[in-house]
C-alpha cells in the first residue's frame, strides 16, 4: 500500500459510512471501498479484518453519531417533551443518513457492547428519557422495545414511500408520538404470578 493513500481504520470506516448512504448499507463491499481510494482490495486488510469487521465499525460509528444527535435534542427536557425530541432526532437521522441508519440495525457482538461507549450511552440516554414515566423492569425493557419498533417501522415505511394516504406524514408522526406518550404514562404493569 502506498503511504500516500493515507489509509487508516477510521478513514476507511468513515468512507464506508458515506458509501452506505450513497448505495445502501447492504451494498458495501471491500472492492467498492478500495476502488474509492484507488487501491487494491488487499490494501484494506491491514486496517480491517474483513467485510463483517468493516460493517461493525460502520454500525458503531453510526450509532455514536445518532446518539450524539439524540442527546443534544433531549438535553434539559423530560416527559413528553423529551420523548418528542428523542423521536424527532431519531427520525431525522434515519431519513438523512439512510445507509448509516441501516447499519445501526445490525446485531452487534455482545462482547463489543460493553466496551463501546456509544452503545452504553445509548442505553443511558434512552432509559434516562423514560425515567420520567416511572417504569421499572421488566416494563422498562418492554417500553424501549415498543419505542424502537415504532420509530424503526415508521422510518422504514416513510423512507420506502410506504405511506400513500393523503394525510400529512409529519402530522401522523406527531400523533404517533402523542400516542406513545399516552401509552407510557398509563403503562399496563405486568401482574406478578407465583412463578415470578
Amino acid at each position: 500500500m502506498s503511504p500516500r493513500a493515507g489509509l487508516t481504520a477510521d478513514r476507511l470506516t468513515e468512507a464506508a459510512a458515506d458509501l452506505a448512504d450513497e448505495i445502501g448499507f447492504e451494498n458495501i463491499t471491500l472492492a467498492a471501498l478500495a476502488k474509492r481510494f484507488g487501491v487494491k482490495d488487499a490494501s484494506l486488510y491491514s486496517h480491517v479484518r474483513n467485510l463483517q469487521d468493516l460493517r461493525t465499525r460502520v454500525a458503531l460509528l453510526a450509532g455514536g453519531e445518532m446518539i450524539d444527535r439524540i442527546a443534544v435534542a433531549v438535553a434539559g427536557r423530560a416527559g413528553k417533551e423529551a420523548l418528542a425530541a428523542f423521536a424527532d432526532a431519531y427520525r431525522a437521522y434515519a431519513l438523512e443518513r439512510p445507509g448509516r441508519y441501516a447499519a445501526t440495525q445490525i446485531r452487534i457482538d455482545q462482547t463489543l457492547i460493553a466496551d463501546t461507549p456509544a452503545l452504553r450511552r445509548t442505553a443511558e440516554i434512552t432509559y434516562g428519557m423514560l425515567r420520567a414515566y416511572g417504569l421499572a423492569e421488566p416494563d422498562l425493557t418492554d417500553a424501549v422495545r415498543l419505542l424502537r419498533a415504532t420509530f424503526h417501522g415508521y422510518c422504514a415505511l416513510e423512507a420506502g414511500g410506504g405511506f400513500g394516504a393523503p394525510r400529512d406524514v409529519q402530522k401522523s408522526w406527531e400523533r404517533a408520538v402523542d400516542a406513545l406518550h399516552v401509552a407510557l404514562t398509563d403503562w399496563p404493569h405486568e401482574e406478578k404470578t407465583d412463578d415470578d
